[in-house]
């Protein structure tokens, strides 16, 4: 919501600005639809040229995801922590092969699918799952256990912030691509020197509409969104690390609302739950069973 609540105050502004000043809107509207389509097309070809298909895909994705928002709301944390809760009781008490049950086939665990928001989501699951995984196999170094989880969300965040850096790179090339528009216009308006001056201003102030949408694009949407994007996947990469630190605290053997507690400290204060609400859900929890 807040993009288009954005791109609205710069339209309004700038090109309010533009109208209050005395400008004339007839050559930028004349010029705009070509201009527009030689820049958008030479940008989104560069961008297709520099991709494959899978980096098209991730950068689709956090082109959606720059409007829907982070994936996790406060709620979500709350949910995860008493996910990772009950998980963390089950490993202390279960048998490996009552563990197993849950972690091999999360889709049809009675745990997993108490939160569907997270089951949902592959990538946290299957962190979840192969953590715990190596804790039954005795891997119980929490120093060797926290390097390999942080390698492996290192890699997830730099593949989710691929769509982020070609977005980034678009906003880089777009003014050079306004001015390779600007000299097109230049290029037309020099076959057209026998004209009127008033003809020729038109046909020089619609080429340099190119520059001006070249860097107008690239500062005040392109790179913004860019921005956005990195700003979301940098955010819910807090999601991961607290899966991270409640699991190192299960291995080094830690009660499971200790457990909870550590991962709890790393979520961002604006969706931190409180203590006493972590607390409440843990008696709900232990009186539902």
């Amino acid at each position: 919501m807040l993009i288009p609540i954005g791109l609205l105050v710069i339209l309004l502004l700038v090109f309010g600005g533009f109208s209050l000043s005395g400008g004339n809107f007839d050559v930028i509207l004349h010029a705009l639809p070509f201009e527009g389509m030689m820049i958008a097309g030479a940008s989104i070809g560069a961008l297709i040229v520099s991709s494959d298909l899978q980096s098209l895909k991730l950068t689709f994705g956090g082109l959606k995801r720059a409007f829907a928002g982070p994936r996790w709301k406060a709620a979500d944390y709350n949910e995860l922590l008493m996910l990772l809760y009950e998980l963390a009781r089950l490993q202390r008490s279960a048998s490996p092969v009552e563990m197993e049950q849950h972690i091999e086939n999360p889709k049809e665990s009675d745990i997993f699918t108490k939160y569907p928001r997270i089951l949902k989501d592959t990538s946290s699951v299957m962190l979840i799952c192969d953590s715990l995984r190596m804790i039954s196999l005795n891997f119980d170094n929490p120093h060797q256990m926290e390097d390999v989880i942080e390698k492996r969300i290192e890699t997830t965040l730099e593949e989710r912030l691929i769509g982020g850096h070609a977005i980034a790179k678009m906003a880089d090339g777009l003014p050079a691509i306004g001015i390779v528009a600007a000299v097109l216009g230049v290029i037309k308006t020099m076959s057209s020197v026998d004209k009127p001056p008033e003809v020729l201003g038109m046909m020089i102030g619609g080429a340099l509409v190119g520059t001006f949408l070249g860097v107008f694009l690239a500062y005040c949407v392109v790179q913004p969104v860019a921005d956005r994007i990195a700003s979301i996947e940098e955010a819910d990469y807090s999601f991961a690390k607290v899966i991270r630190d409640t699991v190192v605290a299960m291995t080094q053997g830690h009660p499971p609302n200790v457990c909870v507690e550590i991962g709890r400290g790393n979520i961002p204060e604006r969706l931190r739950p409180s203590f006493n609400n972590v607390d409440e859900s843990q008696r709900n929890l232990a009186r539902a069973a």
